[in-house]
C-alpha cells in the first residue's frame, strides 16, 4: 500500500502543474484564518468578521469546513490531471507492463484520493483548533469538541467528490474534457433540481428528497451553508419576517449516500479500465 501511494505521489510532485495546484490549495486553505482581520468602520456602520462569532466554537468546525470545501476544486484539477496525464504520457500502459495490476492501479489512485482528503482535513482541524482558541469566546473542553462530525462530513465530502473526478478522469481521459463534463453534470443536476422542486412537486419536499441521491447534491448536503446561523443574519431575517428553520446538523444518512456513490465510482473506475484496450 505504502508503495503505491509512494509511485503516486512521485508523478504528482514531478509534474510541475500539479505540484504548483496543490501548494496553492493548502495555502489558500490557510487563508481562512485572514478573515478574522476583515474590518469595515463606516461611520456608524462597524463590521468585524471575527466579532461576529464565525470563530467560535463549535461554529467554527461548521464554518471552516464549508469554506474549505469551496476549494476542493483546485485538487479535483490535480486529480483529474493526473488521470489525464497517465494516457497522455504513455506511464498507465508501462506501470501496468512493470507488473502493476490494474486493480493496483485504481487502488493507488484511490489511496491518493484518500490522502488528500484525509490531508485536508487534518489541516483544516489544526487550523481551526488554533483560531477558535484564539478568538472564541467559549473554550470549555466539551463545547472546543463538539460538532466534530462537521470533519467528518468534510473528509467524505472530498473523498467522494475526488473519486467522482477520478472516475471522469479514466472516463474522458483528458483534464479538459473532464472537467467540462464535471461542469455539465452539475448543471444538469441544477436543472432536474429546479424542474423537480418547482415544477413538478411545488407543494412538498419530495423534489428534495429525490435530490439527495444525485451524487453532487448529496455531496452537497453534507455540509450545508452556514450563514444564516449567526445571530446577525438570524435578527436581520427576522426583522424582516423570514423565520428559518433550517436544519444544519450532519445527517449519517446522506453519509452513506456519499459512501455508495465513492464505492460506484471505484468501481465503475476499475470496470472501464479492465474492460478498455490500452
Amino acid at each position: 500500500m505504502n508503495r503505491l501511494i509512494s509511485i503516486e505521489l512521485q508523478k504528482i510532485w514531478k509534474n510541475k502543474a500539479s505540484r504548483i495546484l496543490t501548494i496553492t490549495y493548502f495555502v489558500l486553505l490557510s487563508f481562512i484564518a485572514l478573515i478574522a482581520s476583515i474590518k469595515f468602520d463606516l461611520g456608524v456602520f462597524k463590521f468585524h468578521l471575527a466579532e461576529m462569532g464565525i470563530f467560535n466554537f463549535p461554529f467554527i468546525w461548521h464554518f471552516n469546513t464549508y469554506i474549505a470545501a469551496l476549494l476542493k476544486f483546485f485538487l479535483a484539477i490535480v486529480i483529474v490531471s493526473m488521470m489525464a496525464n497517465e494516457y497522455s504520457y504513455g506511464t498507465l500502459k508501462q506501470n501496468l507492463i512493470d507488473g502493476l495490476s490494474k486493480q493496483e492501479f485504481i487502488l493507488s489512485k484511490f489511496l491518493t484520493v484518500v490522502l488528500f482528503a484525509l490531508c485536508s482535513t487534518i489541516f483544516v482541524f489544526v487550523m481551526s483548533l488554533l483560531l477558535g482558541l484564539s478568538f472564541s469566546s467559549y473554550n470549555e473542553f466539551d463545547v472546543i469538541f463538539m460538532d466534530l462530525d462537521y470533519l467528518l462530513a468534510f473528509f467524505v465530502k472530498l473523498t467522494g467528490f475526488f473519486a467522482f473526478c477520478l472516475f471522469l478522469g479514466i472516463l474522458v481521459k483528458r483534464s479538459a474534457f473532464a472537467l467540462g463534463f464535471l461542469l455539465v453534470w452539475s448543471i444538469l443536476e441544477g436543472i432536474i433540481k429546479g424542474i423537480l422542486t418547482f415544477r413538478l412537486f411545488p407543494q412538498s419536499n419530495t423534489g428534495d428528497y429525490i435530490m439527495q441521491f444525485f451524487p453532487l447534491e448529496a455531496m452537497s448536503n453534507l455540509i450545508v451553508e452556514p450563514f444564516s446561523r449567526l445571530s446577525v443574519i438570524r435578527n436581520i431575517g427576522n426583522q424582516m419576517g423570514v423565520d428559518s428553520n433550517k436544519d444544519y446538523g450532519v445527517h449519517y444518512f446522506s453519509i452513506f449516500i456519499v459512501l455508495v456513490w465513492i464505492f460506484l465510482f471505484v468501481y465503475f473506475s476499475y470496470k472501464l479500465l479492465k474492460n478498455r484496450d490500452l
